[in-house]
């Protein structure tokens, strides 16, 4: 049976560490998709944000890293000064970011990276969002003849349409979600093929070695 995985990062890991409370091994974690599943390609949906980086919609499906990395350490580089200090952290943990994804091209994952737009609102605070919704729906159509079965990381509902229409098309559908971030019609639908991704803590998180380990 060929299996694909389809990773939400945005919805499944939302705040990151503070929000999970541990910090994911992205290398344990595509092991463990690959052993449990036998999954053969994994497919990552993120959002990076990009200060200003001219990113060119229509060229590019997916952000060109090595160009961010120069922009940002040239934004540091030429502007460092006029930028208070919260501004430079935020920066410098965004680069931190960046230099990370080719971690994950290198362990297997094929990666779609979306900037992170912003949002005004009424109540005067900005909400970010990358927008990886319509990508990931697409790509799961786009492959839907190249799988019989599709591990999907994410609960978000939004979702649930093509999933049924995967379904009632003959594919094996597994929802690996946090339980406290998965819609209660994601649950409905999956039944006993739902996942709770928090039981998989002591087996995905990174090690402290690795943590304080420099990319």
């Amino acid at each position: 049976m060929k299996t694909y995985a389809f990773i939400d990062a945005s919805n499944l890991f939302y705040g990151g560490e503070k929000s999970l409370g541990w910090k994911i091994d992205y290398q344990k974690l595509l092991g463990y998709l690959k052993e449990k599943y036998s999954v053969s390609r994994a497919f990552y949906f993120g959002g990076v944000e990009i200060h200003n980086f001219e990113y060119n919609y229509q060229k590019n499906e997916t952000i060109p890293l090595n160009e961010l990395e120069k922009h940002l350490k040239t934004l540091i580089s030429n502007d460092g000064a006029k930028l208070n200090e919260a501004e430079l952290l935020l920066i410098g943990r965004h680069l931190q970011r960046v230099r990370f994804y080719p971690h994950l091209n290198s362990f297997g994952y094929k990666l779609y990276l979306k900037p992170v737009k912003l949002y005004d609102q009424e109540d005067g605070t900005t909400k970010r969002k990358a927008n990886c919704d319509v990508d990931k729906a697409f790509h799961l159509m786009k492959e839907k003849d190249n799988f019989n079965r599709a591990v999907v990381l994410s609960g978000d509902g939004d979702f649930l349409l093509v999933l049924k229409y995967l379904k009632d098309n003959g594919k094996d559908m597994i929802i690996l979600g946090r339980s406290e971030r998965t819609a209660k019609e994601i649950k409905q639908f999956a039944g006993s093929n739902f996942k709770d991704f928090q039981y998989l803590r002591e087996r995905l998180k990174m090690s402290e070695k690795k943590r304080k380990a420099p990319i």
